[in-house]
């Protein structure tokens, strides 16, 4: 029995495998490996923590760009398309570029993603692809290392093998030799960004603490018996016409504090310096771009003194971006295989991604700049004639 007889055989359309499973709630104890370490909490927190990171992940995500399924075959090339633009995704979206977007962000910030096939009823071709939640999924090593076999949560205390391993779409983001589960590359940051967080802690105390001014109101009794032995009274009072002021200050009331005899008024903490965080933080958000593999101006941090450096900068991004390309181009070919498959089709088809030149993006906008800027001098001189 081929691939696709062995889906079209069912009557109706199969649900998600990789969801949780409402049935009955124990299953077999295997041992699994979890495709979520026990640090993603810790991921999620730096990407939250810290918008610098969050920006990254999110623009690598979009500068993949998109791309475009071709074929010889007419017949191929228009069921492609359809597919393309029109498969729904986790039930609130449409097209592949929607899916791979969620699949390509959780393998950038967990280090693995995992997505299923859905079959239409009568299982003629696909209906739907789900993007799976990881903590959802496990997998572990047949005999073979080279297969890997896929549970599911059962909704309980254990996971069970899915019916259709075909379905499952997975990958892992640089494992090591012998691992399944992939690296974020997020790893090695949560040291620089707890001091990084550290910094704009104090920075934001201290500046609630100057923007909360505290005042130390001290009176000197004087030389007198008088003013010796009232001075508990007259301290008193000096306290409560203070504190009037003060209240009076907070309601919109300008109210001045008049008091006789030796009293100074200083700010509290006026006479101590803020510390100067500029060098600290450049360098911890060098760390953190560098890690992350992004020109940083791009994310609005103009540290490139050059045009040239920005080009450079330009350069690394396109090979980092063509990687990341590298790893989705399988599942888009498995996808657009499988659904083939089902449809009855057989063809040759590719996968041609959009090219990525930030280089000439940066030439043609210069142009259009230099276009415009020409355009406005021109109007200037003939509204002068």
């Amino acid at each position: 029995m081929g691939f696709a007889d062995r889906f079209k055989k069912h009557p109706g359309a199969l649900s998600v495998q990789t969801d949780r499973e409402r049935g009955h709630p124990f299953g077999a104890l295997e041992a699994y490996l979890p495709l979520k370490g026990s640090d993603y909490r810790l991921y999620e927190s730096l990407r939250e923590g810290v918008p610098i990171i969050d920006a990254a992940i999110d623009r690598l995500v979009r500068l993949v760009g998109s791309f475009s399924l071709t074929s010889q075959d007419p017949a191929v090339a228009r069921e492609l398309s359809r597919l393309k633009e029109e498969i729904l995704v986790s039930g609130c979206q449409q097209g592949m570029d929607s899916f791979l977007a969620s699949y390509l962000d959780s393998l950038l910030t967990y280090g693995n993603a995992a997505g299923e096939m859905v079959l239409s009823p009568g299982g003629r071709s696909l209906a739907a692809l789900y993007n799976a939640p990881l903590e959802n999924i496990q997998v572990r090593w047949e005999e073979n290392p080279l297969n890997l076999s896929f549970y599911a949560s059962t909704g309980g205390l254990g996971f069970a093998p899915v019916p259709y391993p075909e379905l499952i779409l997975f990958s892992s983001l640089k494992p090591k030799p012998g691992q399944v589960r992939g690296e974020s590359i997020l790893k090695g940051l949560p040291f620089v960004t707890d001091i990084l967080l550290k910094i704009y802690r104090s920075v934001g105390n201290n500046f609630d603490r100057v923007a909360n001014l505290r005042y130390a109101v001290t009176y000197r009794p004087g030389a007198s018996q008088l003013d010796r032995a009232y001075a508990k009274e007259i301290a008193q009072n000096i306290a409560g016409e203070w504190s009037a002021a003060m209240s009076a200050a907070q309601n919109g009331q300008v109210r001045d504090f008049v008091a006789v005899g030796d009293v100074d008024i200083k700010v509290i903490g006026a006479d101590n310096q803020m510390i100067d965080t500029q060098v600290p933080v450049r360098q911890l958000l060098e760390q953190i771009v560098a890690k992350l593999g992004i020109p940083p101006f791009i994310l609005g941090l103009h540290w490139s003194s050059t045009e040239r450096m920005s080009s450079q900068q330009a350069d690394i991004l396109t090979s980092e971006l063509d990687y990341y390309r590298g790893l989705l181009t399988p599942v888009i070919r498995k996808i657009c295989a499988t659904h083939l498959c089902l449809s009855g089709l057989s063809g040759a088809f590719a996968v041609e991604w959009e090219s990525v030149n930030l280089q000439d993006e940066v030439e043609l906008a210069n142009a259009r700049l230099l276009r415009l800027q020409g355009d406005q001098i021109k109007q200037t001189m003939e509204g002068k004639e």
